[in-house]
């Protein structure tokens, strides 16, 4: 496993990337300046996110997918939306969206006492065409295992027939959700980083979408969650990040991992 370590602008950066070279991309962009990141907030807006969803259009395989975790701040009593516009954006650039996920957290960040607490953040799954990989995982239990199929579904006529699995054992576990209940990394101090999504949400994603040996990106690298995941399943990685701190945590987790 390979790790191309990148510090500067993505936007430049990316410019060294080949065209249709990149397998899957696991990100999570700054979002909304829901945090200062040692004042390079000013460097990120919708002129900036356009731009760098173009580019991963451009460096994205056929078949390849991007997971974009984002979330929306609250300003003057209303969310942004600015998630819902990344995620329209990038159909514009020709990226089908494959999957709307939710990543449910475990902790709040943000309480509010106008609205119900919010605890979660959208996993946009967008694929370049039909994904190539889709080893969706299988962990989810089902209640019914060992019974039978049974059931009818409705045809667009209105008639009814047999499921098309009907007669079949229920297996032990089914299909996960697209909803991840995970372990935030509140409190885990390795990181360095005040925003650092769990690894086995990088883990997972990989799993998902990618086999041994691709090539995974993060254009926002942070300290590193999603090539430190790369690394132990053997992922070739290539990570860009602006901030020399988050840089240099992000060279020593991978190294180390």
């Amino acid at each position: 496993m390979s790790a191309d370590l990148m510090h500067g602008d993505c936007l430049e950066r990316m410019k060294e990337i080949p065209d249709g070279s990149v397998d899957l991309t696991v990100t999570s962009p700054p979002y909304d300046n829901l945090r200062t990141y040692n004042g390079n907030n000013d460097q990120w807006g919708e002129h900036v996110w356009k731009a760098v969803i173009a580019e991963l259009y451009r460096v994205t395989k056929t078949g390849g997918v991007v997971v974009w975790v984002v979330g929306d701040a609250t300003i003057k009593g209303s969310e942004t939306g600015t998630s819902f516009k990344q995620a329209l954006w990038a159909m514009e650039c020709g990226f089908n969206l494959h999957d709307t996920m939710i990543y449910e957290k475990d902790a709040l960040s943000f309480p509010d006492k106008n609205r119900y607490q919010s605890c979660f953040e959208y996993m946009f799954v967008f694929s370049k065409g039909a994904p190539k990989t889709r080893s969706i995982i299988h962990d989810r239990i089902n209640l019914s295992f060992g019974r039978k199929v049974t059931g009818t579904n409705r045809s667009a006529s209105g008639k009814t027939n047999k499921a098309s699995c009907y007669g079949n054992e229920i297996k032990e576990f089914g299909a996960r959700w697209n909803i991840w209940k995970l372990i935030t990394n509140k409190g885990n101090h390795k990181t360095g980083h005040p925003a650092a999504f769990p690894e086995s949400l990088a883990r997972d994603h990989i799993l998902s979408w990618s086999n041994k040996g691709d090539i995974v990106l993060d254009p926002f690298m942070g300290s590193g969650t999603t090539g430190v995941a790369c690394k132990n399943l053997g992922r070739d990685f290539i990570g860009i990040e602006l901030d020399q701190g988050y840089y240099d945590i992000a060279q020593q987790r991978i190294g180390e991992a």
